[in-house]
């Protein structure tokens, strides 16, 4: 594929994953790792060399920026918005992105993973870039397009559209968030500062996503209590509180209400982490749905099942903690249908059929969105994302970056004023 608009993105992308920015749900900073702010650093410093406005980072990671209107164009503010932070469930340290060129359908060896190549089989979108680029991990890492691909086409489509002040468009702000990955990413954002009527996500996967709905989400710990003391004369006086969690973990739902088990616009609950200790176990899920009032009910089941595990262990109790993440976007930006629209145009404008889903996950526009900035979510080329079989195709990423531009060039002609 020739881009229409030739760009930098590919070599950005390139640049950018091999900065580990892996973010961590056990640390209190914000950012949570110092390696986000290495990228956002960088990124900083490449705005300003493109003669972007108003750069700005502050001191929680949120790097804002803006592209100036082109003269006598009139449009709302338009945001684009990308998380520099990688998935801390499989190693981002060392990535070393390979380029097979003109892939031939065939399998891709992965030299640090030869055992198990990427192949068709297994990802069978493969086959739609036989002639393509495909950028792959080495297999020892993920490959970071989660949202590293977000970051690089929002940066190149700002370089396209400096470089041509022929495209007419009004102003554009970027934003760049840490923490995404561990549910943080909009938490600090201040909507007021980044001055957007309304703004779109570039993290969603195949060429043609448009997502503007997510799940609603929570976080439930069950905090289970024991009682410790010498095994060799625990008889009549140990509660062993793993015990009691592993009860309540072999009770939790197989065929239906878990990941596994489960697709479509079906929600679930899901374990995550367990902090095991004889006197005090804490389990962690997630709670899912697209209905953010089942959030309440499967908050029930799960209390149930905690009760009755500890019924089996007399004498132990069990706490629960909950807390909010994110609500379905959905339930905003079906307020402005006009988002939308924007964008189905400009993805047919760029050759893209829109293909329109609800996202089984959350984005930085989910929680923006119920912070006065509606926000939907376009594709961004990710593939088996959170993997070392992740992969990305270089003809999306230069799609995207004329999606963006076709964006901010379609709202000067058809939102003017």
């Amino acid at each position: 594929m020739t881009p229409r608009f030739p760009s930098t993105v590919v070599e950005r992308f390139l640049r950018y994953v091999q900065v580990d920015t892996r973010s961590d749900d056990g640390s209190t900073t914000c950012p949570s790792t110092p390696g986000q702010w290495d990228l956002l650093q960088m990124l900083e410093r490449e705005m300003l060399a493109l003669g972007l406005q108003d750069v700005t980072l502050d001191d929680n990671g949120y790097l804002f920026g803006t592209v100036p209107a082109t003269p006598g164009a009139t449009a709302p503010v338009i945001g684009f918005v990308a998380h520099v932070d990688t998935s801390p469930e499989v190693s981002g340290q060392g990535v070393r992105p390979l380029v097979h060129r003109a892939y031939d359908g065939g399998d891709l060896v992965l030299p640090m993973w030869p055992a198990a190549p990427l192949s068709p089989a297994s990802s069978p979108r493969l086959l739609k870039y036989v002639g393509g680029d495909i950028i792959t991990t080495s297999g020892d890492t993920l490959l970071g397009a989660d949202d590293k691909a977000g970051v690089a086409e929002i940066m190149a489509a700002a370089e396209v559209l400096m470089a041509h002040p022929e495209i007419p468009h009004g102003p554009i702000r970027i934003g760049f968030t840490p923490d995404e990955e561990i549910g943080r990413g909009a938490h600090l954002f201040d909507v007021e500062r980044f001055g957007a009527a309304f703004a779109y996500t570039l993290d969603g996967g195949p060429r043609g996503e448009l997502e503007c709905e997510s799940f609603s989400a929570d976080a439930i710990t069950f905090v289970f209590h024991g009682a410790i003391t010498h095994p060799g004369y625990a008889r009549g006086r140990m509660i062993n509180a793993i015990k009691v969690a592993a009860a309540f973990i072999d009770s939790l739902p197989v065929h239906g209400l878990s990941p596994e088990t489960t697709s479509g616009r079906e929600g679930f609950v899901h374990p995550y982490r367990i902090d095991a200790a004889v006197d005090v176990t804490r389990v962690s899920l997630l709670l899912r749905d697209f209905d953010t009032e089942q959030l309440d009910a499967h908050a029930r089941t799960l209390t149930n099942l905690a009760e009755s595990a500890t019924q089996r262990w007399p004498g132990s109790r069990f706490e629960v903690v909950r807390t909010q993440q994110y609500r379905n976007m959905r339930e905003v930006v079906d307020q402005h249908p006009h988002i939308m629209e924007l964008a189905r145009r400009a993805y047919h404008a760029s050759g893209v059929e829109p293909h329109e889903s609800a996202i089984r996950g959350g984005t930085d526009g989910s929680q923006l969105s119920f912070k006065g900035l509606p926000c939907p979510n376009l594709f961004a080329g990710q593939q088996n994302i959170h993997s070392r079989f992740e992969w990305i195709a270089c003809d999306d990423l230069h799609k995207a970056v004329e999606v963006i531009v076709n964006i901010a060039a379609l709202a000067a002609s058809e939102l003017a004023g």
